[in-house]
This record gives structure tokens, sequence and C-alpha cells, in this order.
């Protein structure tokens, strides 16, 4: 089969041949139907050698879905050509943040090592994908798998970064959006899903503010030396009751320091590097400061309960598998709109 093979640090993966694999005991083969374009993969790609405790090679693609192919001895309640999404942080399915089914936090996680398929371990960037346990999976009921892979990672690290804070978005609440990517343009819809809220859109590319106010912005505004005063004339001069910044750079993390109001919050979501001091004087009075990492198997649960109630419909580009690299290329670039992803079996 056919998989986006990342074969050296700091190099671009390669689309290689590989044997499909077999599902042993407990385990699952699935049929990949989509899978999402992550900014994530950028960072893993750019890592020196020894950053990271994965071991190379492996399969790029930690945001899957797609039919159940086979399964392995002693799988039960999974039916042959069920559609299914992966939840993608796999953790060590024991300790007691795993049972309650947030492997995004294992407590083990260092000692584990990689952090799930695409991470570390092979991912859905393939024809087949084997899953080491069938409590990876959810159920998508009549979602399009080719388009759903973008649920399991923007849909659900937006959706848990906005659901610890609903709290926060009274009526008469705003929500700042910074950066209107993958993830970002997600997190509009799920705010104007879930809340009452105002929600200001940012980012310094035309087109995907014009996708945010397509998908509900109440504004959009241009990433530059006005943002923050635009935000606070938004805001009657109170600034943002959460401030949700999906590039991390030390820009976008000053920005969100300036346009948060007292007792709000800022959520820091983007992977960009960027540093945000926290003291008296830095942040206004109560504002805590949140690191939120992707989300829970119950939170995609309800993800995907919103998406098959047309409340939220990732955007989505497609590209055959052979153009991975080029979907790499755009994205680097800052040249998509939305979500790529690969359909390794295009209909």
């Amino acid at each position: 089969m056919r998989a986006v093979r990342l074969t050296a640090w700091q190099h671009e993966p390669e689309i290689l041949d590989i044997p499909v694999p077999e599902p042993g005991p407990g385990q699952v083969l699935i049929k990949v139907a989509g899978a999402g374009v992550c900014h994530s993969d950028l960072h893993v790609m750019d890592w020196p050698e020894g950053a990271l405790p994965y071991e190379i090679p492996f399969t790029l693609g930690h945001e899957t879905a797609g039919w159940i192919e086979q399964t392995g001895a002693g799988v039960e309640g999974w039916s042959t050509g069920e559609a299914v999404a992966v939840y993608g942080p796999w953790g060590c399915g024991r300790c007691h943040r795993c049972a309650q089914g947030m492997e995004n936090y294992c407590e083990r996680a260092q000692e584990i090592g990689a952090a799930g398929g695409g991470l570390g371990r092979d991912g859905g960037m393939a024809e087949y994908m084997l899953l080491p346990s069938p409590r990876l999976l959810v159920p998508l009921g009549d979602l399009d798998p080719r388009t759903a892979a973008p649920l399991t990672d923007a849909g659900l690290t937006s959706y848990h970064a906005i659901k610890r804070s609903l709290h926060r978005l009274t009526p008469g609440s705003t929500a700042l959006v910074i950066g209107i990517g993958g993830l970002g343009h997600v997190a509009v819809e799920l705010l104007k899903a879930l809340s009452p809220a105002t929600v200001i859109a940012v980012d310094t590319a035309p087109g995907k503010l014009d996708l945010a106010k397509r998908l509900g912005a109440d504004h959009t505004l241009p990433g530059d030396q006005d943002t923050e005063s635009r935000v606070r004339d938004l805001t009657s001069g109170r600034g943002a009751n959460l401030v949700l910044d999906f590039v991390g750079g030390q820009q976008t993390l000053a920005l969100a320091a300036a346009c948060a109001s007292v007792l709000g919050e800022v959520a820091i979501v983007g992977l960009a590097g960027g540093d945000l001091p926290v003291g008296v004087g830095r942040l206004p009075f109560e504002c805590p400061v949140s690191v939120p990492y992707w989300g829970s198997r119950p939170e995609l649960m309800e993800v995907v309960a919103l998406a098959r109630q047309r409340r939220i419909t990732p955007h989505v580009e497609t590209f055959p598998l052979e153009q991975a690299l080029e979907a790499y290329r755009r994205m680097r670039e800052g040249e998509l709109a939305g979500r790529a992803v690969l359909l390794p079996h295009p209909a």
C-alpha cells in the first residue's frame, strides 16, 4: 500500500510502498477514507533528531477517518464497512485519566513516548491503518468519512479549548479567535453553535477572514498594529472574555494578552513556540492562561454529534494521497483555507 512516511528528521516525507498490516488479537484495521493535513506535522518534520521521543520511519497522519476493514480476534461490536473516526491521542489505556477517556492527558505519556498514530506510530496517511484497540474508534453514523477526518483534531482540539471555558461566554461576552486556519475556522463555527458570544476573528490573510465571515464571525480584523485598538473599540474598552490563540507565536501571544479582559482567559492552542510573560501588570487581573491539548474521547463523540446535526461543517479541500507534499507546501506557505484532507481511495 502507499503511505506518506517520515524517514528522516528535518526532511520532507516520502510516499512509499509498504505492506498492508494484519490485525492481531484485539486490533482493528481500517481502510482510510481521509487523513487531515495538520500544521503540527510541519513541527514534527522540522524538529532535530532526538528532540522528540519518536523512532523513524513512521507514517504521518494523526487526523483520520475511514471504514472498518478487518478486526482481530476478540474484537466485538464493530462491523466491517462501518464508518469510524479515529481518536488521535493514544495513551496507556489503563491510568485514571485514560479510564476517563482523556488519553490526551495520559499519566504515562512520557514513559510511552509515541503520542499516537502519525505521532511516533503509523498513522492515517496510507491506504490502511492499524489500530491497537477498538477503544480508539468513534462511530460516524451518516457522516462521510472522506471529509470527517478533521473532526478528530481540528474539531476536537477547538471544541475542548472552548468547552472548558463556556462559562465565560455569557450573553454580552466576546470571544476572540486569532488564526483562522485548520483549527481556527472550526472554532468560529463552534463558538457560534455553542455560545451567545460575539465572535471576532483575526488573521493576516484576507481569504481566511472571508471564510470566518461566511462561518458566522460577527467581526473580522486583519492582524496588524491596529488590531488591539479595534478589539477594544468593538468591546467598549473591556477586551475579550476568551482569547483563543491558534498560532501561538510571539506576536500573536502579545496580541492575545493585550486584548484579554479582566476575569477573561487566554488559551494557547497553537504550537509556534512563543512566550507569554505572566505576572502583575503583564495580564489583566484574574485572567488565567491555559494550554489545552487535543481533547477526550467523549468530547470527540460530542463533536461528531454536532457534525451529524450539521451545526458544524469543517471547510475541507481534498487532495489525492500522491499530492501530499503539495498539500504540505501550500499549508506551509499559508495558501490553504480550512483543512486539507488526503484521500487514499478517491471515489
